[in-house]
């Protein structure tokens, strides 16, 4: 890799920060919030892991440096889920020290059409302690039936069936499910072996307007994703979809939290179309997920799509990290046609999730999801920030979701992106 000099990285990521922080501006009062951001062992562990030369160089020399909160960093579900119980009060609050900027809420909606933050509308089964939760278990839309005769265990439980009042009564727990267990509480096992149970104990679940408000004490930002529906619209009988993307935008108005420091997010291009038309001043940076190259073959068909997104009015498009690199003749991270195409149409590009994967030396032989681009060139955990350099300084994205913000971070702060 030709070694660029350091005027040159300033220049393109200065360019790149200017972008972000010209279509969002913190309030006043509170763009200069700040806190004792702490990072942890991982970044160094992953850097002194890093091949040899200048960009190991570069994240060493700024190991002792000031580290402060950064949009560039943005916390997936919360930030800390690669420990802590996801869209939990706790992997937000360890998210946030870890210098995330930004701070998700995957928003699904209740019983009693509250809007609650999990990452699905269906998977309390496997996010909460739900099917041992007497009487609750028993509401779920298949309540726990326990492995036998060959069968797997199977659990399926929704927002939409309990209350808000019922579910802030849940605990949070690490992602997971043991298939083969006979009891309730044994289904509640199954957490990665790369991950841990340490501070799985009980963690505090939210409503979307009590995430507005932890977020706001901090002076941070917010991107809230609205879910697609697991249950038929309109939901008992007179809910509707356009209900549902008007009352993630009211939490945000009654809140007064002002349209610049809110990215909303969905996979629904319908939603993102409704904003534009009808909350034009939270439309104007909601973010399209795209997830519309997975299957085999469809990758550059989704490039060619993004023409429409971007004459429909999308400013943000939002692929995983995949989509955006592929790997050269030398086996090097490079961009993808895909972001090339974005960057050619204006589009700016958010991008999503590092830390999800376990480690890196792995990711080949068991074919990761993230991974599945440039697989045959990610060799051990140092390459991860090779890829959020390439990510950065080629593709020019604007920020990355993490599992571990302290990650993103450190380069982030490294490298000026604020």
């Amino acid at each position: 890799m030709q070694i660029p000099g350091s005027c040159a990285i300033a220049g393109i990521l200065v360019a790149a920060a200017s972008v972000f922080a010209d279509s969002t501006k913190l309030q006043d009062s509170k763009s200069h919030t700040r806190r004792n951001v702490e990072l942890g062992p991982r970044p160094e562990y992953l850097i002194n892991n890093m091949d040899e030369g200048w960009l190991k160089d570069r994240l060493s020399s700024c190991l002792d440096n000031e580290v402060i909160n950064t949009k560039f960093s943005i916390g997936h579900r919360g930030g800390a889920c690669l420990q802590f119980p996801e869209e939990t009060l706790e992997s937000h609050t360890a998210g946030i020290r870890m210098g995330a900027g930004i701070e998700e809420c995957d928003v699904a909606f209740t019983k009693d059409r509250e809007l609650v933050c999990r990452h699905d509308q269906c998977d309390l089964h496997t996010t909460t302690n739900i099917v041992i939760a007497t009487p609750l278990g028993a509401k779920c839309t298949t309540p726990f039936e326990p492995a036998r005769d060959g069968q797997a265990a199977t659990a399926y439980c929704c927002t939409s069936d309990i209350t808000l009042a019922e579910f802030k009564t849940l605990c949070g727990k690490m992602d997971g499910f043991n298939a083969s267990a006979t009891t309730p509480e044994d289904y509640l096992h199954g957490t990665p072996n790369w991950r841990t149970d340490l501070y799985a104990t009980c963690g505090t679940v939210l409503s979307h307007k009590e995430f507005i408000r932890a977020i706001d004490a901090q002076g941070l930002l917010f991107t809230s994703e609205l879910k697609q529906p697991r249950v038929s619209m309109p939901f008992q009988g007179n809910y509707t979809t356009q209900m549902y993307e008007q009352q993630i935008v009211d939490d945000y108005v009654d809140a007064g939290i002002h349209p610049s420091r809110v990215w909303l997010q969905s996979f629904v291009f319908q939603d993102v179309a409704y904003w534009l038309a009808h909350a034009p001043e939270f439309g104007r940076q909601a973010i399209l997920l795209d997830q519309s190259g997975d299957a085999p073959g469809t990758i550059d068909g989704a490039a060619e799509n993004l023409t429409f997104y971007k004459n429909a009015g999308v400013r943000i498009v939002a692929p995983p990290f995949p989509y955006l690199v592929s790997l050269d003749e030398k086996g090097e991270y490079v961009p993808s046609y895909y972001a090339k195409t974005a960057k050619k149409l204006g589009l700016d590009i958010i991008t999503w999730s590092l830390e999800r994967s376990g480690p890196l030396a792995q990711v080949a032989a068991k074919g990761d999801y993230y991974y599945s681009t440039i697989a045959n060139g990610t060799h051990k955990d140092g390459d991860m920030y090779k890829l959020i350099d390439v990510l950065a300084r080629k593709v020019g994205v604007l920020g990355m979701f993490s599992d571990w913000s302290a990650t993103v971070t450190l380069y982030a702060n490294c490298f000026g992106l604020f």
